[in-house]
């Protein structure tokens, strides 16, 4: 308000004009959307946790991020030295000459692993007995696609697009969204990109929709619920993406489905956009494969009715284990109770993966668990087909799976079978991937 009446204009991410650090108390998407990402050099943040967008964001980036630091913001000033370690979660200010040397040395070793990594670019995510894993890395907006495709991935798994609506100022409009989701559908040709419709609230919202402020957005109206409210806005998005499935490999992806209802209802308009862009006489493709997040624990208990209505599922963990286990997975205070491998979430993925493989299709993962290679052995046994990473994280996955052989990832599915403690999973997983990968993990 007070700068509004000064008359001044809001300082963001994206008037940086140097190469710099930045230390934040909290770093929202919609902060992001406006980043001039060539610019950061790594983040640090007061609030959040592991799966907070800010560490998200990083990951995307494949820059260092530490987060959940409570009073960075105070003891840090513009201008001084710091040395960031996003692995260790560890920030020095002002570092010694010897702290910068041993820093120095352990990232000649890092980049030595880099470079074996960078050589599997152009092969295929194959376990050791033969069983192929798709590949494919997240996106938030069109101009990420040129580290997918460095990267060696096998497509775009999940395309963010609510990034592009954080970005503007007014609506995007049917042609503006259009012609960003053209750009990518072209960048990534041959391979195919899966497009989610809008995925607004919770911690991401557009500066002038002018809604109601809720006491729990997270359980508010986002996602599909808020598409549904507004089916101008949906429809408009659904006709934009429609438009540039003709080129022949677009996707489409709905967040947040709770129930068969939510599903059909959000088909209906879908069905509506088709016709009015059959009038019109405008190409798309009829057939057009579609898919949901599974992220939602009912969504998994009746994933065996969804999977008879769409094409695939995507699995968002991220979500996924958020509501599952009660636990604000961007509260740094309870973040030691947010738990990839809570035996409750171990089976509602199963459950996913057992109901769509029953009906005939195929299932994903795209939250922050597909990412974490010491995870991947559990996901392979757990029968999924395909993982979706942040870009900077395709290349160790990519050598993760191929290393791993099916059979042992099978016996370590049954070993957990009998453990009830998320901390004995995760060891039991640690272990297997420290036997077949250690240079990934140390």
């Amino acid at each position: 308000v007070i700068r509004n009446l000064l008359g001044r204009s809001a300082k963001t991410l994206g008037t940086m004009d140097l190469p710099q650090i930045v230390v934040a108390h909290n770093i929202t998407p919609s902060d992001t959307a406006t980043l001039n990402r060539q610019l950061v050099l790594g983040f640090a943040t007061d609030v959040g946790s592991r799966t907070s967008h800010t560490a998200i964001m990083a990951r995307s980036l494949n820059i260092p991020a530490v987060v959940g630091l409570k009073d960075i913001t105070e003891r840090l000033h513009p201008g001084e030295h710091v040395l960031l370690d996003g692995t260790n979660g560890v920030v020095i200010l002002n570092p010694t000459d010897q702290t910068l040397w041993e820093y120095g040395e352990i990232e000649v070793e890092l980049e030595k692993v880099e470079e074996v990594l960078t050589s599997l670019r152009d092969t295929v995510s194959t376990t050791a007995d033969g069983r192929h894993v798709i590949l494919s890395a997240n996106i938030e907006l069109p101009e990420d696609v040129p580290l997918v495709v460095a990267a060696g991935a096998e497509g775009i798994g999940l395309y963010r697009t609510e990034f592009f609506f954080l970005n503007k100022n007014d609506l995007p409009s049917e042609e503006e969204q259009y012609a960003a989701y053209r750009i990518v559908a072209e960048a990534i040709m041959p391979q195919s990109v899966i497009i989610r419709t809008l995925d607004l609230g919770g911690d991401k919202f557009l500066s002038h929709s002018h809604l109601p402020t809720e006491i729990n957005p997270f359980l508010g109206c986002r996602a599909i619920r808020f598409c549904l409210q507004r089916p101008d806005i949906f429809k408009a998005q659904l006709r934009a993406i429609l438009r540039v499935s003709d080129l022949g490999n677009v996707r489409m992806m709905f967040p947040m489905i709770s129930g068969l209802s939510e599903l059909r209802q959000a088909k209906e308009i879908l069905e509506a956009a088709k016709t009015e862009l059959r009038e019109e006489g405008k190409p798309f493709k009829e057939n057009i494969e579609l898919g949901i997040m599974i992220e939602v624990p009912s969504a998994a208990l009746v994933a065996e009715s969804l999977a008879r209505e769409v094409a695939f599922f995507s699995i968002g963990t991220n979500d996924l284990i958020q509501y599952t286990i009660a636990v604000d997975r961007v509260n740094e205070r309870i973040a030691h109770l947010y738990e990839p491998t809570h035996p409750a979430i171990l089976r509602l993925i199963e459950m996913a993966v057992t109901a769509a493989h029953r009906q005939g299709i195929w299932v994903g993962v795209c939250g922050e668990m597909a990412g974490e290679i010491t995870l991947t052995p559990l996901l392979l046994a757990l029968g999924v087909d395909e993982l979706s990473v942040s870009a900077g994280l395709v290349p160790r996955v990519k050598k993760a799976v191929q290393t791993l052989d099916s059979k042992e990832c099978g016996r370590l599915l049954e070993e957990t079978r009998g453990l009830a403690s998320a901390t004995d999973i995760l060891a039991r997983c640690e272990e297997v991937a420290q036997r077949h990968y250690p240079e990934l993990l140390n």
